[in-house]
């Protein structure tokens, strides 16, 4: 049997967090309890626009873990599992709030495998009083003016249609 080479456990928790929720707060703080660091990765979604520039993001999802060093936030490009490799995970978390989420998440699972075959895949369950949260929803109120303050883990900027 080989030594591991990096005996610490290391989770990406990747996705474009556009906005970061508290459904995602707390896949971080309930995935600080299996993992000895967390890495928040913002990817950016070749398929999807942003709402919220990427910089401003990792700015705000800093200050919210701003007295949890073993949490911490980049921004990257390009393959998920290629990034894990970079920055020494072995673990992606991820979040599921249902049955549409595991079936999206199991072929990423596959995939990622197959790109990083030492890479294993965390589903958490999303806690039952944050299962209806999305960043697709949490921008929608938000862009037409509704308060999201219970949603998010810090104030949004006002919405500012671009062009």
């Amino acid at each position: 049997m080989t030594p591991i080479q990096n005996s610490k456990r290391v989770a990406l928790f990747p996705g474009s967090f556009d906005p970061f929720t508290n459904g995602h707060l707390d896949v971080v703080r309930r995935g600080a309890g299996l993992f000895d660091e967390i890495i928040i990765a913002i990817g950016n979604n070749s398929s999807k626009s942003r709402y919220l520039p990427v910089e401003q993001m990792v700015r705000m999802i800093e200050e919210v873990f701003r007295d949890e060093p073993r949490v911490s936030v980049q921004a990257y490009k390009g393959l998920t599992a290629d990034f894990a490799r970079q920055v020494g995970a072995r673990f992606l978390l991820r979040g599921l709030r249902n049955t549409t989420d595991f079936e999206y998440e199991n072929t990423i699972a596959q995939a990622n495998r197959h790109v990083n075959p030492a890479l294993e895949t965390v589903f958490l369950i999303t806690s039952p009083a944050l299962a209806a949260i999305s960043s697709t929803i949490i921008r929608e109120i938000h862009r037409f003016g509704g308060n999201v303050d219970d949603f998010v883990p810090f104030p949004l900027p006002p919405y500012v249609e671009l062009g």
